[in-house]
């Protein structure tokens, strides 16, 4: 749209004496434009008394009264509905125009060019008091950097005084930011910040734009393809999100984040310059709250605050994965040990045991530990917490079949007692009667059921029988073990052949008549 002629102003500077040149050289009028308004005045008479109390439009119809009429001719597009498409992502202003022009053609209207048709858009923004969204689409973009200024706090236990770094984020759309202080500035502290700001934020953007960081950047050549760290890019591609690297030395590409930077430094850093910390968590805790009030600080050149703007965007935001990035660390070239276990921080995990002796790798997170071979993962295990020593993480499946044993419970246990004989059974019921829980009744009734294999099956049976016939309500392992070692099952197993009892046999008491005082119960 081209600018309407200043006509007010120039007849104000004409009053004053000025010169054409003059007034074109210091306003940047068109010495053309000057000299025409100086034509039309001269012609119809007019001078700055006559429209001292009117508007700029008002002057310039009266000059101008045909190209008026000619800018309302065209049909007015719908500015608020053309602001709320350009939120979109994909949508630009000359798709937009393009739309209206056709709308024009179909219902008979006179669409404007555009040109016109932008300069109408920004002239919207501007009296409505809108951001322009051409550059800065909701959801498209996050921008993620390290503030240059640190803090630092008192290590109590140590005396020492600790640097902090403050990571940083932003939403170019909506300036809201996210602020996260680190001890370090390593690969692993680098990525859980952008796990901590993707959840902070409650969603992901389809770019992330950082700095080339060695921890994130492995190479930004001016021409070809920008090879990122594995970890990286890894996170990229578990939060849909491409990561893009801002030129070599040029900060423009990421300017709301370094803007923000410098905001940080004021909002935070300097507000809190006379407060001392004595822990990181106090630390912590201070700069977010800081970072809230920041979020929620009024913007001084437009309506709302970052936060306001940030609930608007939130809704273009696409959704997180179900599960957080894991960090993750390799180990390489560990070796399988026969028993197709590989060991790691002094505790052991099962692989196949096809791979035993063979040569892994181990990727290593925070919950899990896998186990590649020639980059294919073999098995995955829950991970030891930290200071377990000795453990060991055995699939079933990883066992070759003559390893593999079902486990025990009371029901296999009874079915081998019902097996050898109907006292041996009597015996392991009264074990699993006498406890609370039936766990406690494994040990005992495995106990009894071993005997069968140093003195045979019939030989318990005949044991357990003249345990229970002797009066011995709970047999347990130690009564039967004293009646085999003494051949009492063999004497009575032939006492019951011969037709009358043999009054020469031995009696075993059971263990209550010793603790009850001599009475057999």
């Amino acid at each position: 749209m081209a600018r309407k002629i200043k006509v007010k102003l120039i007849l104000e500077l004409r009053e004053g004496n000025m010169s054409r040149n003059m007034i074109a050289e210091t306003r940047h009028i068109s010495r053309h434009s000057v000299s025409d308004v100086f034509a039309i005045a001269d012609e119809k008479g007019i001078k700055y008394a006559d429209v001292r109390n009117l508007d700029d439009n008002a002057v310039y119809q009266m000059f101008y009264p045909d190209k008026h009429v000619v800018e309302k001719m065209f049909k007015e597009p719908d500015y608020e509905y053309i602001h709320d498409e350009l939120k979109k992502v994909g949508v630009t202003l000359k798709l937009l125009w393009e739309e209206y022009k056709e709308k024009c053609l179909e219902n008979g209207d006179i669409p404007m060019g555009y040109t016109r048709f932008c300069g109408g858009y920004g002239n919207f923004t501007t009296v409505n008091k809108l951001t322009n969204h051409l550059e800065n689409k909701p959801g498209v973009k996050v921008e993620v950097d390290w503030s240059g200024p640190t803090m630092h706090f008192c290590d109590t236990s140590t005396g020492e005084i600790r640097t902090v770094y403050l990571f940083v984020a932003t939403l170019p759309y909506s300036q809201y930011s996210y602020v996260e202080p680190t001890l370090d500035m390593k690969m692993d502290t680098f990525l859980r910040c952008h796990i901590h700001m993707y959840e902070f934020f409650g969603g992901a953007t389809t770019r992330l734009v950082c700095d080339n960081l060695k921890t994130g950047v492995v190479k930004h050549p001016k021409e070809g393809e920008i090879i990122l760290t594995a970890d990286y890019e890894a996170l990229g591609h578990h939060y849909m999100t491409a990561i893009m690297p801002a030129g070599v030395k040029k900060p423009k590409q990421k300017a709301s984040v370094e803007g923000t930077v410098g905001k940080i430094a004021t909002a935070i850093i300097a507000k809190l310059r006379n407060e001392e910390f004595y822990s990181f968590e106090d630390l912590k805790a201070a700069v977010s709250k800081k970072l809230y009030a920041f979020n929620n600080e009024k913007f001084t050149k437009r309506e709302g605050t970052r936060y306001e703007s940030y609930l608007d965007e939130k809704e273009f935001l696409h959704d997180l994965p179900e599960v957080s990035f894991e960090i993750s660390t390799w180990v390489y070239g560990r070796n399988v040990n026969i028993d197709f276990h590989v060991v790691f921080e002094k505790n052991r995990y099962s692989c196949p045991y096809q791979y035993a002796r063979k040569t892994v790798d181990l990727r290593i997170t925070d919950t899990l530990v896998e186990i590649y071979f020639q980059g294919n993962r073999i098995a995955t295990h829950c991970r030891f917490p930290a200071g377990r020593k000795n453990q060991y993480s055995t699939h079933p499946e990883d066992m070759p079949e003559k390893f593999k044993v079902t486990p025990w419970n009371d029901e296999r246990i009874k079915n081998w007692a019902n097996a050898i004989g109907p006292y041996t059974a009597q015996v392991i019921n009264r074990i699993f009667t006498a406890v609370d829980i039936k766990e406690q009744g494994y040990n005992p009734s495995l106990a009894v059921l071993r005997l069968s294999k140093d003195y045979s099956e019939d030989r318990l049976e005949a044991a357990c029988e003249f345990a229970i016939v002797s009066g011995i309500k709970k047999p347990r392992y130690h009564h039967l073990k004293s009646i085999l070692a003494a051949n009492q099952d063999k004497v009575y197993m032939e006492s019951k052949k011969s037709k009358g009892p043999d009054d020469s046999l031995g009696y075993l008491r059971g263990s209550n008549y010793y603790e009850d005082g001599g009475i057999e119960e």
